[in-house]
Formats: C-alpha cells, structure tokens, sequence
C-alpha cells in the first residue's frame, strides 16, 4: 500500500470535533461514492464497521446529525431546511429536551424565545417602514445593486438630516418659540409681503425668520444654564458631534468588511463566470444588460491583463515619452484646476460688491453668480479629467480611480475657495450682521443645486431621451451617445450637498430640513431620470458595492465644515447688533456663566475636566487601551493562523483518508462479491505514521 500512494508530509489531527464535523468531501468520483455517500457520523470512531458499521451505532450518529443540523433550539421549525419528517423528529427530540431539564428551566427557555421571536418581529416591522423600501427593490431588480448603492445612500442621507432636524429643533428652534413671545409675534405678522424673490435669494421677510441667525436672540429662559446662546451653540455641536460618530462608525465597518473580503479571498475569474450573476434581476431586458455587464467586466480583466503585458514591454525611450505626456497632461489638469479657482474667486468679489443693479432679474443673476459659477466647474471639469486620464495611458480602473480624485478635489477645493473668499470679503466690510450673509450663501448654494438638478433632468436629459425615442437613425445624436447613470459622480453631487449644509448650519439653523426637503425631492428626479432617460454604464464602477469611499469622502467634508466653522466663529467676533451672541467677545465663553452659578462640586469637576491634567491623565488612558487592544489584535491574528493552518491539516488528513479507501475498494473490487451476503466489511490496516 505504501508503495502505490505518494509520499506525503501530512500529521494526523485527532481530536473530538473531528467525529462530528459538519465538513463533507465534496470531490467524489465513481470510486470515491461508497466512501462520500455516507454521512459525517459515518467515519466515527465509535463505529464497529469501516463503511456499514452497525444498527445501533449508525443510529446513534444519525441522532448527532441530526443534532448538529438543529444547534439552534429558538429557531422555529418552519425556518429550519428539512424535510418534514426531519422536522416532526426534532420537534420530538425538542419535547424530550424540556421534560429533561425541569419545569422551571422549559418555562425560562419558552419566554426567552418568545422574546427573541417578538423583537425579531418588530424588527421585521420597523424594517418595512422604510421609505422607498420597495422602490429600491425595484430599482435593484431592474438595474442591479450597482445604481441601488446611489439611492441607498440618498436615503442614508435622509436619515441623518432627519436626526439634524430633531436635534436643531428640540435645542434651538422649540425654547425660542417657547419662551420668547414677542419674537414669535413678529415672526407670525411678517409673512404678509412675500414674494419668490425672497425665498431664492433669502431675503426680505425670510432674513428675520427662524429660518437665518439673525431671528434668534440673547434670552435667559430659566437660570443662567437654559438661556438661547448655550442653547444654539449645543444644538449646532450635536449636530456636528454625531454626525461625526454615525460617520466613523460607517466608515469603520465598512472598511473592516471591505478589508475581510479584500484579504481573505480573491475573486478571480472563475468567481466572475460562476458567480456574479444578480438573481435580483427580474426583467428580460436587464438580464440582457447583466450579461452585456458580465462580458464587459471580462474584457477589462483581459484588457488590464494586456496593459500589464504591454507596461512590461516599453522601452526606456517609451517610458520617458510616457511620463513627458503625463506631466503635461497633469500641469493641464493644474490649469483647469487654477482657472476654476480664479473663476470662483472674480464671481465671489462681483457678487459681493454691494453694487446691485435695480431689475430684479439682473439682481438675482449677480446674486446667484457664485453658485452658478462653482455648479458649472462641477459640471463640467470632470468630464474633461475623464477625457484627459484617456491618455495618460493608465489601466481602465485606475483611469476610473484617478478621475474620481480629480473630481473629489475639484468639488471641495471650489468650496473651500469660495468659503475663503467669503471670508475675506465679510472680515473687510462693516457688515450689519455678517452671520446673516454667512447663512445666506450657503442657503443660495443649496437652493442652486437643487435648481440644476431639475434642470438638468427635465431641459436636458429629457429632450434628449425624446429626440433619440422619435429619430432614432439621427447621425447627431449617434455622435453624442446614450445618456449614463454614473454613480460616482452623482454621489460626489450628494457629499457637496451635505457638506454645504454642514457648513450653514450654525448661521441657518433650518438648513438641516431645507436639505431634507431637498433629498426627498431629488430622490424622485433621480428615480425619474435612471428610468426614463439613462441607461445603466456599462463600465460598472468596482467600489460601488461597499461605498466605503463614498462615507469616507462624506467624512472628509464633515471634517472640512468643522474647520470652516472654527476659524470663523473664532477669527470673527460676533455681531454686536443681532443674533444670539450679540454683546460677547466670542462664542466659546457661553458657558462660563452657566459653571459659575453652578455648585461648588460640579463646579470644581467642570474645572478639572477643562484642566491640562485631566487631558494627560485621558491621553495616557487612551494609550494604555490602544496598545492593550494592538496587543488584543496581534493575538487574534495569530490565533486565526492557527486556526487556518488546523483547517488547512484536516482537509489534508480527510483528502488522505478519502485516496486510502479510494485505493482499497479498487484493490477488493474482484472480491466484492466475496463480501456481498456478509453487509460487514473489514477495514484496511491504517498506518499510525501517515507519512
């Protein structure tokens, strides 16, 4: 026997989870099906026979199989994939379970699965009260999970402007209507000479609503410690502070799933063949496109395969043209990116030069000039980055990659340029009351945005799905293309929103439900536009499925309207005419007043915590749980190597058992006849040493 079998290095691992493992051999050919054909308890130990083994014994492993198939006592049997003769058995074997184990412990064990039962029910109900639940399923359906991923995280959106909404009303917009009555009556009596005008450019009747900072003032509701501004500055840092929580903590979770999925498997091209089709799909039409999607994700793997070939092929001569052309083509990008910038700048200054024209139309034209400025650059600069990453002579993906942090830049730099030039201007003027001004451009740059969504949508993408519906032979409209939903770029789209409003939020506290007005209705143009003027790219963007980098990107811009509003509200003092902080050096010493009427205890604990002490003693605090849990981790790391290198040795030891019984039912096969009327048949003599 050892003269037939190849020499092999494998150890034998005996151990108790070995007997019942749940892990079959899934490679069986014809002389390997007596062997497979059994089930796991067959191999036992305990068994007296190599296959056959014995009534009592075969019964007693059908039991553990079928204790291993119900390791789950709360699942309901209906829930449970067997056959219904497998079921009535684990319902008895369930009744036997419970009169073993007393009467107290069955009553303990039924109640804690009927709560089980009950929360998973409720859970299942409060699932279906999502909104646009069934929307997305049909937007999945049609198009795949790819475009599923841009409305998935327009609702994500929804959700924290919701939270922003509950936290800015509960804390600043409630106490003001509640105690202050004499500005409620004017902003009750104020809504009599109102005009479109006002609610596009933010001003008239609308700069002394709730709506701006101008509307809220500097009262004490009850004591030192409920007064309007600590208040206000609470509402807007609860807003900031779990915003920024709710975002690592997304980000973090899908990047430790991206990761797990990224290391420890490799989805190479028999996982693209075999398993990347969508069953969500429904439609004739979209399998079709799933299809054409499938076959186009091969050719980029045979095509990036090709680059790789061709990259290792250049010459030295080539290489250094290359990277003259990629120079080049990068200090063009620098040009586009500068001029923008300087674009951005001479439409700030224009608009902000107080010299407004007397038409009406040409006033909200020089008003609305910044934020058609920036939406235009938006619009425009990525499609040449796409144009431009063509011939830098980059892989396919890395041409997707390299454009999307072209765009990335180009999105918040526009912002943050703008917000620079703002704050130039207002730290130059005497203005009034510059929170208001503040508040009113972001409030502009929102409105503007959802006014070049519609737009876009119904004068642009719609004609044009018209005109290619009725002259489908047109030679111009060949040239132009059909119109794609690029994910992408219109999460990109989301993320400039969401970041405006973050930014505006303390000088328009109700920017958070403008924006959630804002989201609902650009939900509908967007589900208008993906089903009847886009069609689905077939290009698919590769990280759209864990949107990672969309929550991360989204973090970025949080971290960006927290830094725009810290040197502001600390370089510029509050105006001493309007708002909440009228009267006071600075914003940050709101709460001075409040620790000071306090009592001598939490008086003095508040002063600690604000101490340097207190911070070391929490840095090194912070240490000792970093290091503790990078030690936690590097053990976890290599205990699931030793784990792996354990699966790794049974799969050897059961693949080595499965050749031995291969091999000897092929040396007995001219004596099976021998053995036919006995039903017992003798094991062959194993080796202890398996090498």
């Amino acid at each position: 026997m050892a003269s037939t079998e190849p020499s092999s290095n494998f150890l034998r691992l005996v151990s108790e989870e070995m007997d019942t493992s749940e892990l079959t051999v899934v490679f069986c050919d014809d002389m390997q099906q007596p062997f497979c054909d059994q089930p796991p308890g067959g191999q036992s130990k305990h068994q007296q026979g190599w296959p056959g083994g014995s009534a009592q014994g075969q019964g007693a492993d059908d039991y553990v199989w079928g204790l291993s198939r119900d390791r789950d006592p709360n699942v309901p049997l209906r829930n449970l994939p067997l056959t219904m003769q497998e079921k009535r058995e684990t319902r008895e074997r369930r009744h036997l379970q419970r009169r073993s184990i007393g009467c107290w412990e069955s009553w303990r064990r039924s109640q804690s699965i009927m709560r089980r039962r009950c929360l998973e029910q409720m859970w299942q109900f409060l699932s279906g009260l999502q909104p646009w639940r069934r929307t997305l399923h049909s937007i999945e359906g049609k198009f795949g999970v790819g475009v599923k991923v841009y409305f998935a995280f327009l609702r994500y959106l929804v959700y924290l402007n919701l939270i922003s909404c509950l936290l800015t009303g509960g804390l600043i917009q409630a106490p003001e209507f509640i105690f202050d009555v004499d500005n409620r009556l004017y902003y009750h009596g104020g809504f009599k000479n109102v005009s479109v005008l006002h609610f596009l450019l933010g001003t008239g009747v609308l700069e002394h609503s709730p709506v701006f900072y101008r509307f809220y003032k500097p009262v004490l509701h009850w004591g030192q410690c409920l007064n309007t501004p600590l208040l206000f500055l609470l509402g807007v840092s609860s807003v900031l502070i779990l915003s920024l929580v709710v975002l690592v903590r997304r980000t973090v979770n899908g990047y430790k799933h991206k990761w797990m999925l990224g290391v420890r498997f490799s989805f190479n091209m028999s996982f693209k063949v075999f398993g990347s089709w969508d069953f969500c799909i429904q439609d004739p039409a979209s399998a079709a496109l799933k299809q054409r999607v499938i076959r186009d994700e091969l050719k980029m793997d045979l095509e990036e395969e090709r680059y790789h070939l061709r990259v290792s092929q250049r010459t030295c001569r080539q290489k250094l043209w290359l990277c003259f052309i990629r120079l080049l083509l990068n200090f063009m990008v620098v040009v586009l990116l500068g001029g923008s910038f300087y674009l951005i700048y001479r439409a700030t200054a224009f608009s902000q030069s107080g010299k407004l024209p007397e038409n009406e139309f040409l006033r909200l034209l020089q008003q609305y000039l910044p934020p058609f400025t920036i939406t235009l650059v938006n619009f425009v600069l990525p499609q040449l980055f796409r144009i431009i990453s063509k011939f830098e002579d980059y892989s396919l993906t890395v041409q997707v990659n390299i454009t999307l942090v072209r765009s990335i830049i180009l999105k918040l730099a526009c912002l943050g340029i703008f917000l620079f030039f703002l704050y130039m201007t207002l730290q130059t003027n005497n203005n009034e009351c510059w929170e208001n001004q503040f508040g009113q451009e972001m409030y502009k740059l929102l409105v503007f945005d959802f006014l070049a969504c519609f737009t876009v949508t119904f004068f642009v993408m719609f004609p044009k799905t018209l005109l290619r519906e009725h002259f489908p032979n047109n030679n111009l409209l060949k040239v132009m293309g059909v119109q794609k939903f690029v994910i992408p770029f219109h999460v990109l789209d989301l993320i400039y929103s969401q970041t405006v409003t973050w930014v505006g939020v303390f000088y328009c506290p109700l920017l958070p439900f403008i924006s959630l007005i804002k989201l609902f209705l650009v939900f509908y143009i967007k589900k208008f536009a993906v089903r009847r003027c886009c069609d689905p790219a077939h290009r698919v963007f590769r990280a759209s499925n864990s949107s990672v980098l969309f929550h991360f990107i989204l973090l970025l811009g949080l971290l960006m309207a927290t830094v725009v509003l810290g040197i502001t509200l600390n370089k510029l003092p509050p105006s001493p005419k309007c708002g909440a902080f009228m009267d006071r050096g600075t914003v940050f010493n709101v709460t001075a007043d409040c620790v000071d009427s306090l009592p001598r205890v939490p008086r003095d604990l508040i002063h600690f915590m604000s101490s340097e002490a207190f911070a070391l003693s929490l840095i090194l605090a912070e240490i000792i749980l970093l290091t503790s849990s990078m030690s936690q981790r590097r053990a976890n790391n290599k205990s699931i190597e030793r784990l792996k290198n354990m699966l790794v040795i049974c799969s050897s030891d059961k693949w080595f058992l499965v050749r031995h019984q291969s091999a000897w039912l092929r040396s007995q096969s001219p004596e099976s006849s021998d053995f036919a009327g006995s039903g017992q048949l003798s094991p062959p003599p194993l080796q202890e040493d398996l090498s």
